[in-house]
């Protein structure tokens, strides 16, 4: 998306916060019209609007930071509204002692900052894009539960009273999770077997709960992922959760420029790394560490 110069008559900058957002109308020339403080509500987001409809009535953007976080709200309230936004990352502020800070400061350098911009992105979609995202994070924060879980289980046969521990050692883990969510004392057992026994089973049932949870979230991604992209499927080495996340963070078509832009930001673009004689290039370590990480088995 190219830069705003002659396209606008007036940028929107939002500075988002959890309860409330700071906005400021700029000119073209990034002059300050007006600056106005809203709940981060409904009623909100409608006198953003009528500020806007009042004071920019012509064509006119909006500059947001935090369109998957705090701006979300509004952002989608802005979007049914057929408002034109863009997403800015946090504006570089002034270094040194001097350098002014406050929620207003920061929207009127949100919109400077979208002003003086070469490309601009649109915020990520919503609808199926959002669904996948909020199961592929909720899967991956089930995957590490059941991984704490099984250390957890682990840490407790070591510790186990000696002929406990002697019927559940050298088994592979998936034997030894079963065998200890059957665990039970006996009444009149040493207190020590019969606290070690319970803690063993309910870890193990932890375990248990977390992979079967895993499974049904990946099955739920997969079905999501052969309604939006199925041909990413038959990709070799592309499986649900691996096509979830590339949607995820690719989201629609046009908010990339080009391939390149999207290799950067998966940070798998080569970058000059020369110095003096030498000439070479290193990979982009930057960007969504997340589009090339190895996938976490459930």
């Amino acid at each position: 998306m190219p830069m705003l110069e002659g396209r606008v008559d007036a940028v929107i900058g939002v500075d988002t916060h959890r309860d409330r957002h700071a906005a400021a109308l700029l000119d073209p020339n990034g002059g300050v019209r007006a600056t106005l403080e809203v709940p981060s509500d409904q009623a909100g987001h409608a006198r953003l609007l009528r500020l806007a409809e009042a004071q920019a009535p012509g064509r006119r953007v909006w500059a947001l930071e935090g369109t998957g976080c705090y701006g979300a709200g509004l952002t989608r309230f802005l979007v049914d509204q057929g408002e034109w936004v863009v997403e800015i990352d946090r504006p570089k502020r002034p270094r040194g002692r001097h350098g002014a800070k406050s929620d207003a400061l920061d929207a009127v350098r949100a919109g400077r900052e979208a002003l003086a911009r070469d490309h601009l992105t649109s915020p990520r979609q919503r609808g199926h894009r959002e669904a996948l995202r909020v199961l592929h994070i909720t899967r991956a924060g089930v995957v590490a539960a059941g991984a704490d879980a099984r250390r957890q289980l682990k840490a407790l046969i070591i510790t186990a009273p000696e002929p406990l521990r002697d019927r559940l050692r050298g088994r592979p883990w998936r034997q030894q999770v079963g065998a200890c969510a059957g665990l039970v004392a006996a009444p009149g057992d040493p207190v020590e077997d019969r606290a070690t026994v319970r803690a063993l089973a309910l870890t193990a049932q932890r375990v248990l709960t977390a992979r079967q949870d895993a499974h049904e979230l990946e099955a739920e991604l997969r079905r999501l992922v052969m309604a939006v992209a199925p041909a990413l499927l038959t990709q070799p080495g592309i499986g649900p959760i691996t096509a979830a996340q590339l949607l995820i963070s690719w989201s629609h078509p046009g908010r990339f420029r080009s391939e390149a832009a999207f290799a950067m930001l998966a940070g798998a673009a080569p970058v000059q790394a020369s110095s003096g004689q030498v000439v070479r290039h290193r990979l982009n370590r930057g960007g969504d560490r997340q589009l090339n990480r190895p996938c976490t088995p459930s």
